[in-house]
Order: structure tokens, then C-alpha cells, then sequence
């Protein structure tokens, strides 16, 4: 076939003369050069207008053709079109950044998981947990799908209260492992996503820190870092105040002459936080930690920070009791030796601290506050800090600790009530049901309740805390007199914290697998380790592990449990019942918990917002796992929890405002699949 019969532009024929038109167009522009006239021949004007665009054309010949109107019109809509898109894409990432509720932070999403370190693992054999113990441990946390750790003291101490009396902040000790212990431990949690917590002891320090011994002998630089006062060496009680382990807040130092102030054992000296020397001492510890990626703190025992510089007697409860008979923390009103003021400015200092280096991405830094402050509520609650000036991200919940003291329906609402009332608008609430000070709540409610007890810690808004143990449902073990080991004991037996320490029970072989090099532990292990441990429970799908691992799982997928709208449905006698909604999303649930002692049936059918038909999601008895109850005949035996999944287009909380809490509101926008501040 001829190239010419190919060539589908006419206009790109050879000319007569045998040369080409593109030779023509070079001839023509030349001349165009060379002349100063302002336009074509009439001849070589006569080709350009027989030419089409074809591919390859040279830039003149473009340029020709792309100031015609029909090449010049779309090109300008084109250009002005993506100018558009890209304006509207602008706006619409700002609206979306802008509509967008605060993203949960690392201790929101997860609950957090309290390790005492003596009795988690034993690695070495010496009877004693230790950081190489935990380490080998880690993937129990993710199998609970926990990703914050919360470590009991592991500081250099000559554990008179095993640990919380330090002798070295910067150092490790040897009885849990090294420095490159805890390095490798935090690396490693670090690669699998776990953030460390460590407890933080401000108030106090051991008597044989090197600060105590310079300012016991007079050295002037450390002289005022403890509190000192005069006093007479055979009668040392320079006014009445009490230790929290009982008798008298003073004892005498022969070395310096004067008394010192305890408000635990005479063996942990208050430091005197009002020196400016002794605050920078603290901010340096708190810095020297951050810096190693620690990724928080428990303050401890914070309301004890501060006394009265006056040192008055504090008041009597009971003013006809003798003076001398005044022994305990409970005989005295502590308006002299706990919540003074300057507490809180102390801690927006340390906050601030915190703050610098959680300006790192993905950094955040977490403080949480420890403060006992029992039927003072308020004082609690201010450890919040205020709107425009920062504090704990949560102090300790501890009033569920009380829970058994009354095993009903109305009790449990009680304390939940007593925070959820009391907390500022706009905070996240948090949850404590056992810890290494209290006995364990398998115990002291009873195990028929320890399922239940875990369903009201996962369902409930806010951070659970779950002590180690507590997701397998330990019990305290028995500690006979010679077996005491905790100092509180030692002074009452019946004060003992011994019995909610013993060690972690792993499997059924030798010592709960907690040590398995040699048959020594610092506490003796719960007779009952060979039925009630992770490894056995691993393997029953209806354990009290098993179970524990399902609610944390759907806490942490359902954004209902994070986010949503906690409501108080129905409370009586035996049951309490609540539901957890977010706006736009027909997905809901209802809790019916049946902390009673005998069977109830709950009767809803008043709550308009609820469907007549609901399906039991989980039961903490298995055997009602997917059952179907009419709402007006909600059937659960004593100890027994429901977590119902229902559909709903009518939301509870508009209608009951009086009823409900949100931390912060957030609607569900279901035709784009995300969240928006509401």
C-alpha cells in the first residue's frame, strides 16, 4: 500500500515540487523573519488554512491552531474546573478536620492493666517477680487486647513497703533486674504497641535515700528537704498527728537532734515539697524518666504532699476519746496533713512538665493521680484541673471498691451515680474495682459475682483499671501470722494486704507458673492455681478469662462504648440496667446486671425507645448467649449480666437528658461512615 494512501491529513501531501509541507512551513516562517511584514503570503496562508492538528506538529503550527476559540474555550473550562475541584476539595478536608471529634487518646482506648511486679513472673528462680518476668509475659496483654501497662514501683529500696519507700529514683532494683532490664522491657513493648506507666512516690522518700542522711547531718544544701521540727527525745510527738499505718506521724532522729515527719512508715520521711530545691529535684526525676520513653505516671499517695506549716492538732472525731489513745489515720479529721493548699498548683506543675514531651507525635504523656478522699468526693473531682488550666487526666475512681458492701442493683447505681454526678462537664470518668491496696473483689463480693463485676468495668463510659488476676477472677489467698510480709500487717494483722499480692497464676504445674526454676515464692500461691488459671482458661470458652477477652473486644470495635451516650435505664433491688447509644447509629445496647442475691425479672416495656423483642448478645451464662426476651420479661439469675445488641431510629437521650452523660458529643453521619462534632 502507498504511504500517500496512508496518510490521512491531505494537507500533509508532498508538494509539486517534491518537498514537503512541513519544509514549506520552514521556508514560510523564514521569510516571516527576514520581513517585516505582519503577515503571510496569500500563498502560504492558503496551506495553513488546509491544515488539520496531527500529532508531531511543531510548535508554531500549535500555537496557530490554540488561539482558535474552540481549542482556547475548553482549555479555560478545563483549567477554571480543576481550580474549582480543588477549592472544593480544600474546604472540604477543613470541614471535616473542623467537624470532627478530638480523637480518643492511647489511655481512652484500652483499659489499663495494674502489674505488681513481685508476684507477676519470677524469671530467675529467687521467688520474686522481676522486669525479665513481665517481658516474657507481654503476649498475655495482647491476647486481653490491652495496650497499657500499668507497673508497680521497681526503684532501688530496702522495701520496708516494698518499693514506695526509694532510695534511688534513677535507679533499678537489683531485686527485679538492671537498668538494661527495663530498657530492653520498654523497647520491646514499645515494638508491640504497649505504653508503660510507671508509679511516681513525690510525698515521700526511704531513710536511707542520700538526701535524708545529708540533711540528718546538718549538710546546708539538703537541710530543709524533709520536714523537720523541735521536739523532746523521750516523749517525740510534737502534736497528734497519725501515720496512715497508725501511731504517732514523728519519730525521733538522734543523729540531727529534732523530729521528722512521716505520714507512713517512720522508715519513709515526707520530703518538704515547699522547697523550691526539693520541686526541682522532683521535675528532674519525672524528666530523666520521660526521656527514657516511659509514657506516664501514677502520682501516688498525692494528698498527703503538703502540711499545715503551723503544725496544730487536728481535730478529734471523737472529742470525748483520750488523746493518748489516739492511734489512728480514723481517730482525727486531717484538715492539717492531706489536700492543703498548693497541692493542686503542684501538680499543674509536673503537668506542664509532662506536656513538653508530649508535644511529640504520638507521644502523649498520661498522669493519672492517686488520692483515697473517700465521702469527699469534690476534692477528688478537682484533680481534673479546670478548663484553662490542666491536671491529672483522670484521678483514680475508687468508690467501687465499695461494691461489696451491698449486693444490690441500687448500690451499684449509687457509685457509678457518685462520679458520673460529680465529674466535670466534658472529663472522661474511669473505673478502679481492685488494686494492690484493697482485698480482691473475687473475694470480698463473692466469685458469683466476678463476671458480672467485669461486664459493669467493660461497659461502663471512661478507662477500666484491671488489676492483675482480676481477669481470671484470683481470690486473696490465706497469710498465717508468720507469713506476713506486709508491713501494714505487721503493725494489725487484720490490715495485712498480703492476701491480694500472691503470685500470678499462670498454669496448673509448679508455683502457678509463676516461678518454674525452684519452689520458692515470696507469698505463698492460692491453693486453688491448678482450676483457676490462664492456661486452663484459655481452653474454656466460657471462663471468666474467656469472657473478659469478648467485652474488652467489643469495647474496643464498638465506638458505642467509647463514644456514645451512657444512660441509667432501670435500677431496682437486684438489677442494674443501662444502655450505650450514639447519635445517628441505629446500632445500640442494653446492660441488664443482676447484682442481687436471687433471680429478677425486669420489666422495660415503658421504655418506648426500646424494640419489644431483644437478643441477648453475651450473657455471663452461656447457656442464654442469642436468647430472645420480650421487654417486658427480662429473665437473669443473681450474678448474672446481659449485654443486649438492639436496632433502634429512636435515640433514649433527647428525651431523658436528666438520665444521660457524653464526655464529649459525637454523631454518626451512616451515608459517609464517620463521626461529626453534633
Amino acid at each position: 500500500m502507498e504511504l500517500g494512501e496512508c496518510t490521512r491529513n491531505p494537507g500533509y501531501q508532498d508538494a509539486e515540487d517534491g518537498g514537503s509541507v512541513a519544509d514549506t512551513v520552514n521556508a514560510d516562517l523564514g521569510e516571516k523573519r527576514d520581513s517585516t511584514a505582519v503577515k503571510l503570503d496569500s500563498d502560504a496562508a492558503e496551506e495553513y488554512t488546509q491544515l488539520k492538528p496531527y500529532a508531531g506538529m511543531p510548535k508554531e503550527v500549535l500555537l496557530l491552531y490554540s488561539s482558535q476559540a474552540r481549542y482556547r474555550v475548553p482549555r479555560e473550562i478545563l483549567f477554571w474546573l480543576m481550580v474549582a475541584c480543588t477549592l472544593a476539595l480544600v474546604a472540604l478536608t477543613i470541614t471535616v478536620i473542623a467537624l470532627s471529634p478530638r480523637c480518643l487518646n492511647w489511655w481512652q482506648a484500652s483499659p489499663v492493666y495494674q502489674v505488681y511486679p513481685r508476684s507477676f513472673r519470677d524469671s530467675d528462680g529467687d521467688g520474686v517477680g522481676d522486669l525479665k518476668g513481665i517481658q516474657q509475659q507481654l503476649d498475655h496483654f495482647q491476647y486481653l487486647n490491652i495496650k497499657s501497662v500499668w507497673i508497680s514501683p521497681f526503684y532501688r529500696s530496702p522495701m520496708k513497703d516494698f518499693g514506695y519507700d526509694v532510695e534511688d529514683f534513677r535507679a533499678i532494683d537489683p531485686l527485679f533486674g538492671t537498668m538494661q532490664d527495663f530498657e530492653e522491657l520498654l523497647a520491646e513493648m514499645r515494638r508491640q504497641g504497649l505504653k508503660l506507666i510507671m508509679d511516681f512516690i513525690p510525698n515521700h522518700t526511704s531513710d536511707r535515700h542520700r538526701w535524708f542522711n545529708l540533711s540528718r547531718n546538718g549538710d546546708p544544701n539538703y537541710k530543709d528537704y524533709y520536714v523537720w521540727t523541735d521536739c523532746n527525745a523521750t516523749a517525740p510527738k510534737p502534736n497528734n498527728w497519725v501515720s496512715v499505718f497508725g501511731n504517732s506521724s514523728w519519730t525521733y532522729d538522734e543523729v540531727r537532734g529534732q523530729c521528722y515527719l512521716h505520714q507512713f512508715l517512720k522508715e519513709q520521711p515526707d520530703l518538704n515539697v515547699r522547697n523550691p530545691h526539693v520541686r526541682k529535684e522532683i521535675t528532674d526525676i519525672i524528666h530523666f524518666w520521660l526521656a527514657k520513653g516511659v509514657d506516664g505516671f501514677r502520682m501516688d499517695a498525692v494528698k498527703h504532699l503538703l502540711e499545715a506549716t503551723h503544725l496544730r492538732d487536728e481535730p478529734q472525731v471523737d472529742p470525748k476519746k483520750a488523746p493518748e489513745s489516739v492511734t489512728s489515720e480514723w481517730d482525727l479529721h486531717h484538715d492539717y496533713t492531706t489536700s492543703q493548699l498548693g497541692l493542686h498548683d503542684l501538680l499543674r506543675e509536673w503537668r506542664a512538665e509532662m506536656d513538653i514531651y508530649s508535644r511529640e507525635p504520638g507521644r502523649y504523656r498520661f498522669m493519672v493521680t492517686e488520692s483515697y478522699d473517700y465521702h469527699e468526693v469534690e476534692k477528688t473531682m478537682m484533680y481534673y484541673g479546670t478548663p484553662q488550666v490542666k491536671e491529672s487526666d483522670f484521678p483514680f475512681n475508687f468508690y467501687l471498691l465499695d461494691l461489696p458492701q451491698n449486693t444490690s442493683g441500687l448500690w451499684v447505681q449509687h457509685l457509678v451515680h457518685l462520679w458520673m454526678a460529680n465529674m466535670p462537664k466534658g472529663q472522661w470518668p474511669n473505673w478502679v474495682v481492685g488494686n494492690h491496696d484493697k482485698p480482691r473483689i473475687a473475694s470480698s463480693a463473692g466469685q458469683t459475682y466476678i463476671r458480672v463485676i467485669n461486664m459493669l468495668l467493660l461497659t461502663l463510659p471512661g478507662t477500666p483499671t484491671t488489676y492483675y488476676g482480676e481477669e481470671i477472677g484470683m481470690e486473696n489467698i490465706n497469710v498465717t501470722d508468720s507469713q506476713i510480709q506486709d508491713p501494714a500487717g505487721k503493725y494489725n494483722a487484720s490490715a495485712s494486704r498480703d492476701p491480694q499480692r500472691s503470685p500470678m497464676q499462670w498454669t496448673g504445674d509448679m508455683n502457678a507458673g509463676f516461678n518454674n526454676k525452684s519452689n520458692s515464692t515470696w507469698l505463698p500461691v492460692h491453693p486453688d492455681y491448678r482450676s483457676i488459671n490462664v492456661e486452663a482458661q484459655k481452653k474454656d470458652e466460657t471462663s471468666v478469662l474467656a469472657q473478659y477477652r469478648f467485652l474488652n473486644t467489643l469495647r474496643q470495635s464498638e465506638v458505642t462504648f467509647q463514644r456514645g451516650w451512657f444512660c441509667y435505664v432501670h435500677t431496682d433491688a437486684s438489677v442494674f440496667s443501662y444502655l450505650r447509644e450514639l447519635d445517628g447509629l441505629d446500632r445500640a445496647f442494653l446492660m441488664v446486671l443482676n447484682f442481687g442475691k436471687e433471680s429478677a425479672i425486669t420489666d422495660l416495656s415503658y421504655i418506648q425507645e426500646l424494640p419489644d423483642q431483644l437478643k441477648v448478645l453475651m450473657s455471663t451464662n452461656q447457656v442464654n448467649d442469642g436468647k430472645v426476651f420480650q421487654k417486658s420479661g427480662i429473665l437473669t439469675e443473681a450474678g448474672e449480666g446481659l449485654v443486649i445488641q438492639y436496632s433502634s431510629h429512636t435515640q433514649f437521650n433527647p428525651n431523658h437528658p436528666e438520665q444521660c452523660y457524653v464526655s464529649e458529643k459525637a454523631c454518626y453521619l451512616n451515608v459517609m461512615d464517620i463521626l461529626y462534632k453534633c
